[in-house]
């Protein structure tokens, strides 16, 4: 059965792939009705995509015999798909086909970066083994999901108002937006070469006045710090971390992350070598027939549908779940602060886009910052902050 579910997983992944080149054929002109047509074929492989990673999910459920978002392996492919399904109920509300072109490729990133963690079944630790595991962390993620819709939305309003004639913050923070995802890209491409090479490189270091064996899946361009290469062949680190960072595991979440710093400059600097100009002046005059009002309006409204499930997940029904749990509602973990953080940050949101006015680019940037606290909840917060969610 697992082996069931892996396959379609991937299997879902490559038909939102397919579906992406479909919606790409929306950029046609509307007048010879092609990219209409290519519009319905992309919905409906979307469709097929979405009903598959349920099939993925429903087998899995089977299989472990629990509720599969109970590490971040089942997450963030659950995340992935209820972004997906957010796509799918506001196209059929507004009908914006290149959404797709900008929405499934996201969506594809994220299930992709998923790969990237341990993908075994495993019994669930005690404190998870409650029926407000699923209750709590699927309603948290269709909330997460219908929230990043709008930084789709936003980001493809971005691209399409933000003038590019001439070099300004806008510019310059919409590159980096872009930058970002490219990053994200050379993390996964890194990590899958490497994990497929089966590199290891082992240290030994100090951690917490004990030496221990620490192993790397990629180069070590940051090493442990007063660490020593034990592994036959491994190469040396082009230099050591700090020493303030504690923990066996700092120097090598560090080196990852500079791999995919560098790497996402890699890719960046090609593709604009290619394009010889910016990523997002390149991409603006596909978007010329797109409608600015109709794109910043899914955006708000998938902010107006996403906040009140999330709050109803992440705040309301974890705090159910925290007192069950733990015997308290609230403790102030760092996973509690940032979904907390979270709510404020959407809450101003539609305060200002329903008291201030706040329209436009401005309400794409908010749109495009809370996917960015989205994200640094999902990975830094699990990642990197210790707290009583660190067995997710």
């Amino acid at each position: 059965m697992s082996t069931l579910s892996s396959n379609l997983l991937y299997a879902a992944f490559f038909i939102y792939l397919i579906a992406t080149f479909f919606f790409g054929g929306t950029i046609r002109d509307k007048g010879k009705g092609k990219s209409r047509v290519a519009g319905n074929i992309g919905i409906t492989i979307t469709i097929i995509g979405f009903l598959t990673q349920l099939g993925y999910f429903i087998t899995r459920w089977i299989a472990s015999q629990h509720a599969p978002v109970s590490n971040l392996f089942e997450y963030t492919t659950f995340f992935g798909m209820m972004l997906i399904f957010a796509f799918i109920i506001l196209y059929f509300i507004y009908r914006v086909d290149l959404l797709g072109l900008f929405a499934l490729p996201i969506a594809l990133l994220i299930i992709a970066f998923a790969s990237m963690f341990p993908t075994e079944i495993s019994p669930l630790v005690p404190s998870l083994q409650s029926h407000w595991l699923y209750i709590h962390v699927t309603t948290a993620s269709l909330g997460q999901g219908i929230l990043s819709v709008s930084f789709v939305a936003g980001l493809v309003f971005l691209i399409r108002q933000v003038d590019q004639t001439k070099r300004s913050k806008h510019t310059s923070w919409l590159e980096f937006v872009i930058y970002v995802l490219f990053a994200t890209i050379a993390f996964i491409m890194v990590t899958s070469i490497f994990g497929a090479m089966e590199y290891e490189a082992k240290f030994q270091a100090p951690v917490n006045g004990q030496q221990v064996e620490v192993t790397y899946g990629v180069p070590a361009i940051a090493g442990p710090a007063d660490g020593e290469v034990i592994s036959e062949g491994a190469m040396g680190p082009l230099f050591e971390a700090p020493a303030w960072m504690r923990g066996q595991d700092a120097a090598k979440k560090l080196n990852t992350f500079l791999w995919s710093l560098f790497g996402g400059l890699v890719i960046y600097g090609l593709v604009r070598l290619i394009l010889r100009k910016r990523v997002a002046a390149a991409i603006q005059p596909l978007l010329k027939k797109l409608n600015p009002e109709l794109v910043d309006e899914v955006s708000y409204r998938a902010v107006a549908i996403g906040f009140p499930v999330f709050t109803l997940g992440a705040i309301i029904f974890a705090s159910i779940w925290a007192q069950q749990a733990w015997d308290r509602f609230w403790g102030w973990d760092p996973k509690e602060v940032w979904a907390l953080i979270t709510f404020f940050f959407y809450a101003a949101y539609l305060h200002l886009r329903l008291s201030r006015g706040w329209h436009g680019l401005r309400s794409a940037w908010l749109a495009v910052g809370g996917f960015g606290i989205i994200m640094f909840n999902l990975i830094a917060v699990n990642l990197v902050i210790s707290g009583l969610h660190s067995y997710a």
